[in-house]
């Protein structure tokens, strides 16, 4: 029964697992598998013959799909090389929605293109009962002047307050780049990019499934968000630290009762549908098109999980979690 792995890290082979999880679940799964690239895992192989790695590929990927509701979704971030083998898997039983870009350049190999994205596929169990939400990010703005980087000439007055919808190319969350933020993995993710995915397809108390867990990024960003986790990791030491890291976190990020993803000091995504009811917490300029200039910034309501401190970095307000 899921109930069983209900907010734990399993320790195991995920294709053993997988087998005690019922069919339809899970709410979404999302994979972040190995490679193949010869990475330093500590008990993963991950220099498998060509052939060896997508049959493997191919099992858990079916997995996934078995296990996803029929209004979830079935999320897989990897290198491009990989993901048009995962396509043509996921094209059998799934329903493709996107290939999503995330902007994470890397450097120049020579004698080719400089790799410059990873891909996230974005596959529906069915495609007319699949559950999304629109999610919106911050306006894009010179960290010296403040003022937009997009000139929207006379159409100012039509933004949104607090940014422009999400497309499928992701240029605003990085890499996790600096050490003192990374645990002994050599493919973490950035806990704020599992955040906007599950804040755009799932609900509070939904469960989010990641066969390849690692040190519990997805796990940690679900808990953030009030979502039930079932992480799945091989490596025993992953498992410790994703433990040690969950036992520290807590499910409060939102602002009131409205679930937002937080980086640092900043709100970063929310979904569109949650807007009106969090304007209210927003001081806003009477006349739209003056957030060119102003950032909007929040009220300091007693209510609210993050209040706004009176600090400046770069000339900008800026608002940190409530300790």
């Amino acid at each position: 029964m899921i109930d069983n792995y209900l907010n734990k890290i399993i320790y195991g082979d995920c294709l053993n697992i997988f087998r005690d999880i019922p069919d339809n679940s899970v709410d979404i799964t999302f994979a972040d598998p190995p490679f193949n690239l010869n990475k330093k895992y500590h008990s993963t192989k991950d220099n498998l013959k060509l052939l060896e790695y997508l049959d493997w590929c191919e099992k858990w990927l079916n997995e996934m799909v078995r296990v996803t509701k029929p209004t979830g979704s079935i999320f897989v971030h990897n290198i491009p090389k990989w993901l048009t083998y995962y396509a043509s898997f996921l094209n059998k039983n799934a329903y493709f929605k996107h290939w999503i870009s995330w902007d994470a350049p890397s450097a120049p190999m020579g004698k080719t293109l400089q790799p410059s994205h990873y891909g996230i596929l974005f596959y529906a169990k069915e495609s007319k009962d699949n559950k999304f939400y629109e999610i919106r990010y911050r306006h894009k703005r010179c960290r010296k002047c403040n003022y937009l980087y997009k000139d929207y000439g006379g159409k100012k007055a039509g933004l949104h307050p607090f940014g422009p919808l999400v497309s499928d190319v992701w240029t605003d969350i990085h890499r996790v780049k600096h050490n003192k933020y990374r645990d002994e993995h050599p493919c973490q993710l950035p806990i704020h990019l599992l955040e906007r995915i599950i804040l755009m397809s799932t609900d509070e108390n939904d469960i989010v499934l990641d066969p390849f867990s690692g040190t519990g990024t997805t796990a940690i960003a679900a808990k953030r968000l009030g979502r039930n986790y079932v992480g799945i990791e091989f490596d025993n030491e992953y498992v410790q630290i994703s433990e040690n890291k969950l036992k520290q976190e807590e499910s409060n990020s939102k602002i009131d009762d409205i679930w937002v993803s937080f980086f640092l000091r900043d709100i970063v995504t929310i979904r569109d549908k949650d807007w009106d009811k969090l304007s209210k917490t927003f001081i806003i300029p009477e006349n739209i098109a003056n957030i060119d200039k102003s950032v909007i910034i929040p009220k300091n309501g007693k209510n609210n999980s993050y209040i706004l401190k009176k600090e400046r970095i770069d000339d900008l307000p800026i608002f940190i979690r409530q300790q």
